[in-house]
């Protein structure tokens, strides 16, 4: 068997959350491989939405094992938060739900640390969630991080102590007033909370279940335009958002990927800071905006809008060696007369397909336009009863990038699914 892996190919809220819920039934094991508590990946079914943050989104389908692996991030408050959540709901997450050991905690500090880094960088802030996701990556690669299984040894608190000490060591150069009393006390709540779960050896689970013929999705956070390596750089997330990056975030060999089911939004979208070729500034980004409900799941911004971007697109389907595209919100163009797609780029003054190392605001997208369908497409279930325009721009899409789009959402409801 081989981990078939679903990711976002944009800038993060392209719909992975509804996508992984659609295609749960045809896996054993869901695992989320990296990112933290500023995921938001939103689902609607038998009229309820959710949003989770921490927790993968197969977590609703009976019979589905649940895991979090060890290039996550973990904050226990969010994390308890969202179980009592989900278990207030009626969903009974006993043994559906397990946590890698190696897996890293975000510490109180490690929130404090990111207000006081952002607020310094004024103008230049890179639009952090504040959840202290950064910092507790800076904190794992420079060898200091605490993880998921410390909390089961008897030194434990000691080396918190240690580690929240040298946190404020570096707060106080900043000048930044903070209070975590309060917080620290949920923390260790949360702490208390986790030990409900099995906490395992989680690259000794997955490739166990491997090897008895069992079907493992791999679910990303954020989106490959954020990956720290290959994203818009610095405006980028702290982890490796692409399909490599199941191999460090879950402990599975190269040669074990298999399908990888890339996500993107019929047009664009970024929430914060930084580069965004196809931004649109005028009423038709405000429609896009207002007709998608482009808000934030997790922070609740208002998210930036523009037209597709066929560069960006293109490279994140290289990098990723995307199989099967997912084209989401297709039903918030319904309205629009014409439809825009950047192809190429110009650079001060020279065309160009790829996409640039400094992605600035020199950047003059080049569009080409398509008729737009101008109807409503919800109530559609197959491909064949969808409009011609609609299906001229899918096929432009497909050609483009090479690879097929299986499947198409024409509205938030798991229903509202066309799969080819």
């Amino acid at each position: 068997m081989k981990v078939d892996v679903v990711l976002g190919l944009q800038w993060g809220d392209e719909g992975k959350g509804k996508v992984v819920d659609v295609l749960t039934p045809h896996y054993n094991i869901i695992a989320r491989f990296q990112g933290g508590p500023n995921a938001g990946h939103s689902l609607k079914f038998n009229g309820k939405n959710y949003v989770l943050h921490t927790i993968p989104s197969g977590i609703f389908r009976p019979g589905t094992l649940n895991l979090i692996g060890n290039g996550v991030v973990l904050d226990p408050v969010i994390f308890r938060n969202e179980v009592k959540e989900l278990e207030a709901s009626g969903e009974d997450l006993t043994g559906k739900l397990q946590i890698s050991k190696k897996a890293h905690l975000i510490l109180p500090t490690h929130r404090i640390l990111d207000a006081a880094s952002e607020h310094a960088k004024g103008k230049t802030k890179i639009g952090s969630t504040l959840k202290g996701i950064g910092p507790t990556y800076m904190d794992k690669t420079g060898r200091n991080g605490l993880r998921v299984g410390d909390i089961l040894s008897p030194a434990f608190m000691e080396r918190y102590n240690a580690l929240k000490e040298k946190h404020e060591g570096i707060i106080k150069q900043y000048n930044f007033e903070y209070d975590i009393t309060e917080y620290e006390k949920q923390w260790f709540e949360g702490i208390e909370y986790l030990k409900r779960f099995e906490i395992i050896e989680s690259e000794y689970t997955l490739n166990d279940f491997l090897k008895k013929g069992n079907g493992i999705l791999a679910e990303g956070a954020q989106g490959v335009m954020l990956d720290v390596d290959f994203g818009t750089y610095p405006f980028v997330t702290s982890s490796n958002t692409i399909s490599a990056g199941v191999c460090t975030g879950l402990g599975i060999a190269p040669s074990r990927i298999g399908n990888v089911y890339g996500i993107f939004k019929a047009y664009c979208t970024r929430v914060g800071s930084g580069p965004f070729p196809t931004e649109l500034f005028d009423e038709t980004g405000k429609q896009l905006g207002s007709i998608g409900k482009e808000f934030g799941a997790t922070t609740g911004r208002a998210r930036r809008c523009g037209w597709l971007d066929m560069v960006a697109l293109k490279y994140a389907v290289m990098i990723n060696g995307v199989t099967h595209l997912i084209m989401m919100k297709a039903d918030v163009l319904n309205s629009f007369e014409t439809i825009k797609v950047a192809v190429k780029y110009k650079v001060n003054g020279v065309e160009t397909d790829q996409f640039p190392y400094e992605c600035c605001e020199n950047i003059e997208p080049i569009y080409k336009e398509f008729k737009g369908w101008n109807c409503d497409i919800n109530s559609l279930r197959d491909y064949n009863s969808f409009p011609k325009e609609l299906k001229e721009y899918i096929e432009f899409i497909e050609q483009e990038t090479g690879v097929p789009v299986k499947i198409i959402s024409v509205g938030p409801d798991r229903e509202e699914t066309i799969i080819r």
